[in-house]
């Protein structure tokens, strides 16, 4: 397990998805919750880094559990997720900023993710209000963007989590570019329309 860890972890630090501190992962075994730790880094997971809570109940893990606990509790309890991946991918949290759900126009990540949607909270970081926006926007997708922050992705590894993670920036960073050129979209899918709609 802590391997899995590990090599996510890496992944979304080199890949630029997190900074040097940021982000975190967890995973659900049963009533218990392995997450990172408050503070880690992503990149050079070590085997303290990983600590380990209740899914409903505090303990003594809890003093040392990332600051998103209550998010990842929450997307647990409310969908059938065994493991999430919390990033913050650049050019995700660009488009955050601009609009209500991010539909990608690549081949991958249309068929993939066909539209992300964007919530908004006054209080980004591990607060209720964000869990109470996150996790049921999790019950009909694979991965959610929280407005100015990040992305929470969920699968039933922290590998798949992850793919929606990358493929949503790749897409983020289509998108931007394709705005940037100034030049118009030739649609080439078909029912495209449908994507904004699902």
């Amino acid at each position: 397990m802590l391997d899995e860890f590990r090599r996510v972890g890496r992944d979304l630090f080199l890949s630029g998805l997190v900074s040097s501190h940021a982000g975190n992962l967890s995973v659900r075994l049963g009533d218990r919750v392995l997450i990172t730790r408050r503070g880690a880094r992503l990149g050079h997971l070590r085997r303290q880094d990983v600590v380990e809570t209740g899914l409903f109940e505090n303990d003594s893990g809890i003093a040392l559990a990332s600051s998103e606990i209550r998010v990842h509790r929450a997307i647990y309890q409310e969908t059938s997720a065994l493991a999430v991946v919390h990033a913050h991918p650049p050019y995700t949290v660009v488009l955050s900023l601009t609009r209500e759900a991010i539909v990608p126009v690549d081949s991958e990540a249309s068929y993939l993710l066909h539209r992300v949607p964007v919530v908004s909270a006054e209080r980004t970081i591990g607060s209720g209000e964000a869990a109470a926006l996150v996790a049921p926007a999790l019950r009909d997708y694979k991965i959610v963007v929280l407005r100015g922050h990040g992305t929470f992705a969920v699968g039933q590894f922290l590998e798949e989590a992850l793919q929606w993670t990358t493929c949503l920036e790749a897409a983020s960073k289509i998108l931007y570019l394709l705005e940037l050129s100034g030049k118009e979209k030739r649609e080439y899918r078909r029912g495209a329309e449908g994507y904004e709609r699902w």
